[in-house]
């Protein structure tokens, strides 16, 4: 597919209810409204539950309510949508998964791979094994989860990237890094960076400061979701990306890797 001059987001910013996936479903449905027209819609990480290292109890199936849901909310508003919950997987072992939701239906995902021992979440998730390009009107887009963010291995781009899209449950104590990392993953992968984080307080007690944002190829700002609730967007300019990319060619001397 050959890629559409521009891309419009919308990033969903907000608190969650606390292990209640019909509460934030009906929420996020109402949220959504105010995202149509959006090519790409962002929610939270785990937006279903909140971060929780419940998984046992908490977790849905493959094709569960959840991804039924964001299968039908893509349908509706013609758009992808994309967002993490705690799904078991079917081999048995839980997952942070992110589902990428077309407008046709389908479904696709990417497992968290860093998983957040200060939490125990590597006690309770399987790591994701490999990571993965999806594509929304020629657009390449590279989904990653959180913790992921602090991994520039893993963040580098290796197949000409257009977007690089983080969504998390990252806490206000370490928004200073959470700041300082989005720009440095922008400007070393010459990509376009989307990031959506959560509101409130979850259910242990932890605050949130948001800082949804999105970051040009340079890592400036082209927006910035502060602390409030909302629907926040913003278009990518699919010229400016590769102007700059001709003009500063600076991933035609990357080093060389692969992943064991």
């Amino acid at each position: 597919m050959s890629k559409q001059d521009h891309l419009e987001l919308a990033l969903i910013q907000s608190d969650l209810a606390w292990h209640d996936p019909a509460a934030n479903r009906s929420h996020f449905e109402t949220q959504l409204q105010q995202a149509a027209g959006a090519d790409l819609v962002i929610l939270p990480e785990m937006f279903s539950t909140g971060f929780s290292m419940q998984s046992a109890e908490l977790a849905e199936p493959e094709g569960g309510p959840t991804s039924q849901w964001l299968s039908e909310q893509a349908q509706r508003f013609n758009a992808v949508i994309t967002g993490s919950l705690i799904i078991q997987a079917a081999d048995g072992s839980y997952r942070n998964r992110l589902l990428w939701a077309r407008p046709d239906g389908s479904l696709a995902h990417y497992d968290k791979r860093h998983l957040f021992r200060m939490a125990g979440e590597h006690q309770h998730y399987a790591a994701g094994e490999r990571q993965a390009v999806f594509e929304v009107k020629g657009w390449r887009v590279r989904p990653l989860i959180c913790y992921d963010l602090r991994f520039p291995v893993w963040s580098r781009d290796a197949e000409g990237t257009d977007l690089l899209l983080y969504t998390a449950n990252w806490p206000a104590a370490r928004r200073l890094h959470w700041n300082r990392l989005l720009p440095a993953r922008a400007i070393e992968n010459l990509c376009y960076v989307a990031a959506v984080n959560r509101i409130g307080v979850d259910g242990k007690g932890h605050p949130y400061s948001g800082d949804s944002q999105v970051l040009d190829f340079q890592g400036d700002s082209l927006l910035d979701a502060g602390d409030r609730a909302g629907v926040f967007r913003q278009r990518l300019d699919a010229a400016a990306l590769a102007a700059y990319r001709e003009r500063f060619p600076a991933h035609q001397d990357a080093d060389p890797f692969e992943f064991r």
